[in-house]
């Protein structure tokens, strides 16, 4: 079992390489609380409605983003379509005593405006960081790069976990080239139900808190 630290942060070295589906399992798993403070464009569901209908989980386990945009690109250029500037003090850390999981939005390097990137708010934050990264080619190269900027930025990084089919080569060349451990390899899943998502929990992390 992964012992993981109380609040956490779920980055990614991309769009869409499965984030918000590990959110929902370590979510599930360690009956976390979870917040996506920039939610950037919107289709039939925002990721903290696909976490909610993923867990099961109570609505007290979910907080509300600091900004829901409404264009699927770029935070600071969604932002300025709505006609907004996404202002970094309202990106605090709530205040949750308890268990919590912050997902965040793209890469690491994202603009929120026109001065401030994604990982500058992480640093601030100062939370441990789980990276999520696609098991596709490529992903030694984005992985890395993600990885040496985590570190400049003085983060703590509790591992990575590699999102589709297994490659044994590219988890080797991470954990040696990046000095970090694969926590997991997450296979596709068939179906996301609360169901699924608590046996992906067992399968990749361990039992599930009470």
């Amino acid at each position: 079992m992964i012992n993981f630290p109380r609040q956490f942060l779920i980055a990614g070295t991309d769009t869409g390489v499965g984030k918000t589906v590990v959110a929902a399992i370590l979510t599930r798993g360690l009956k976390a609380r979870y917040w996506k403070p920039v939610q950037s464009g919107r289709e039939e569901k925002t990721d903290t409605e696909l976490v909610k209908a993923m867990t099961g989980l109570p609505e007290g386990h979910f907080l509300a983003e600091a900004y829901c945009l409404q264009t699927p690109i770029s935070p600071h250029a969604s932002a300025r379509r709505d006609g907004i500037t996404i202002d970094r003090r309202r990106l605090a850390l709530p205040p949750v005593a308890g268990p919590l999981i912050v997902e965040g939005a793209g890469g690491l390097l994202v603009p929120l405006n026109d001065q401030t990137l994604l990982l500058d708010v992480m640093r601030d934050w100062g939370l441990p960081v789980l990276l999520v990264a696609r098991s596709r080619l490529g992903t030694i190269n984005h992985t890395l790069l993600s990885l040496m900027a985590l570190k400049a930025a003085g983060l703590e990084v509790l591992g990575v976990v590699m999102n589709g089919a297994q490659e044994p080569e590219s988890r080797q060349a991470i954990e040696k080239h990046g000095q970090v451990g694969v926590l997991a390899e997450l296979a596709p899943l068939a179906t996301l139900t609360p169901e699924t998502i608590s046996a992906a929990y067992r399968r990749l992390f361990g039992g599930e808190k009470d």
